[in-house]
């Protein structure tokens, strides 16, 4: 703990400042380390825990006043995936923590996307979710404010990043799934091909489907 709590003093001293931190939590070490830190320089600073919906296991060890063991499912930010907090932990945190978070897999996918389009950096799932608890919208509270998101960890498959890149996309409005239902017959789907030209829409895939179209089986859904 004390070594996490490195990153607490280096944040006050590049922004004395700083109005919030927002931490991503796993076993709790890295959180109860940077709160320690913190609040013993600048106690008016929030701190702001966050959570993958998969695994909320600081959120529930709080609920219930002791850590406890938490289902876990597959997510993203599977680094943060520990079922149960560490008690020392716990202990030393949990009165420093002001707000917790807890975000959506369809969140931390946008996060990851938006660190690689706006900051160039590849960050796995379990470093996102500061980023994705702000995308979210909430912590609205923290507009207009000097803000540290602590990004933690790089450790992220290729294929899974591929993966959170087009959800992320999908979340933000910029990858669609459109199903239409058109006369199977020569030129119809270059006809439509051309209407999505004409909207200036790049198609990525096209798929037919004849044998379960509830129309007529003279048309066919693309």
């Amino acid at each position: 703990m004390a070594g996490q709590g490195t990153i607490g003093l280096e944040i006050l001293d590049q922004l004395p400042n700083v109005d919030a931190v927002v931490i991503p939590i796993g076993g709790g070490g890295l959180i109860a380390g940077i709160s320690t830190a913190i609040k013993a320089r600048k106690p008016d600073t929030l701190i702001i825990g966050v959570e993958s919906e998969m695994c909320p296991s600081f959120n529930e060890a709080q609920i219930k006043g002791k850590p406890v063991v938490v289902p876990t499912g597959r997510s993203l930010a599977d680094g943060l995936a520990v079922p149960q907090v560490g008690i020392h932990s716990f202990s030393n945190a949990t009165n420093k923590i002001d707000r917790m978070v807890i975000v959506k897999e369809d969140s931390i996918a946008l996060a990851i996307l938006t660190l690689v389009e706006k900051e160039k950096s590849v960050v796995e799932g379990a470093g996102a979710v500061s980023m994705a608890a702000i995308l979210s919208g909430q912590l609205d509270l923290l507009k207009g404010k000097r803000v540290v998101l602590v990004v933690s960890g790089g450790n992220i498959d290729t294929t899974v990043l591929s993966r959170a890149l087009h959800k992320g996309m999908a979340m933000d409005g910029r990858l669609l799934k459109v199903g239409v239902v058109v006369d199977d017959r020569p030129g119809c789907i270059a006809e439509l091909c051309q209407v999505f030209s004409q909207l200036q829409v790049n198609m990525r895939h096209l798929m037919h489907e004849r044998a379960w179209v509830k129309a007529d089986v003279f048309s066919v859904k693309v």
